[in-house]
């Protein structure tokens, strides 16, 4: 892969991993348009790259709230922060399990699968519309609507589900204030995403060569500076209840994937 080629796809992770319009689903389309024709093994390493630096901003922007977390996790008291570290616990589960029991056939689906990114993201569409005619209220998340938001961050490991806007979406479904499910969604995702790549650099999944040091920092970087951006700009946007912008987005781009592979194949 080229330096260009990871820093578009950079920029493309670094704003769709946090705007609710499927990191994947662009991820591949971009692969797809810019005619990337690395599969499997070499295609997984960026993937986990990119994540890993959307992971790294998330961590920037939310830094007091994971310390404030840690703190009281490690205070084994059951004060507030106890209880919202076990909730993030509990949201992980689902993932988890799919992960481990099916990472073959997801794997499998990233390789440019253009019909199906372009199907998922018409669902991730009708997912935000929804959720932004849902009503505003102050609750916060629960025990069990952990776990149904957790369900909803398993179902968005599909290219074209996005998983902002899927676990986002339901936490506002659910009745959860909106600011809230925002902070939930961002901060539930980063223990899986480093114990994904705790697996692989331990399993050996994951192995670099010298021609592909140079685009995985570029990639890199150029994830986690606009994800920075990114981050806090859709923090703004929930509160906002601006999610339907995104729902025709996502319409949109998913037609366009749909027609592109239908007229080119």
């Amino acid at each position: 892969m080229e330096t260009i080629e990871a820093i578009i796809l950079g920029i493309v992770q670094g704003l769709t991993e946090f705007l609710p319009v499927s990191s994947s689903g662009h991820l591949e389309i971009g692969k797809y348009i810019l005619g990337d024709t690395a599969m499997g093994e070499e295609s997984l390493v960026m993937t986990v790259t990119l994540h890993a630096a959307t992971a790294l901003s998330t961590i920037v922007i939310f830094r007091k709230d994971i310390a404030k977390i840690f703190a009281g996790l490690f205070e084994f008291k059951a004060n507030d922060s106890f209880w919202y570290s076990v909730k993030i616990v509990i949201s992980m589960i689902p993932a988890a399990a799919i992960g481990l029991f099916f990472e073959d056939l997801i794997e499998s689906l990233f390789s440019q699968k253009l019909m199906l990114v372009g199907s998922l993201l018409l669902i991730t569409g009708i997912l935000l519309f929804l959720a932004d005619r849902a009503k505003t209220t102050t609750k916060g998340v629960g025990f069990l609507n952990s776990f149904l938001i957790g369900l909803a961050q398993a179902v968005a490991i599909l290219p074209g589900i996005s998983r902002s806007g899927a676990t986002i979406a339901t936490s506002v479904l659910l009745g959860i204030d909106r600011s809230e499910s925002a902070r939930f969604s961002f901060l539930m995702v980063i223990p899986l995403i480093l114990g994904k790549m705790a697996k692989d650099l331990l399993s050996g999944d994951i192995s670099l060569t010298g021609s592909q040091a140079v685009p995985l920092l570029a990639g890199f970087v150029a994830a986690f500076l606009t994800g920075l951006v990114a981050c806090t700009w859709m923090i703004r946007l929930v509160k906002a209840s601006k999610l339907s912008y995104f729902a025709y987005y996502c319409f949109v781009v998913g037609v366009f994937a749909i027609l592109w592979i239908a007229f080119k194949g």
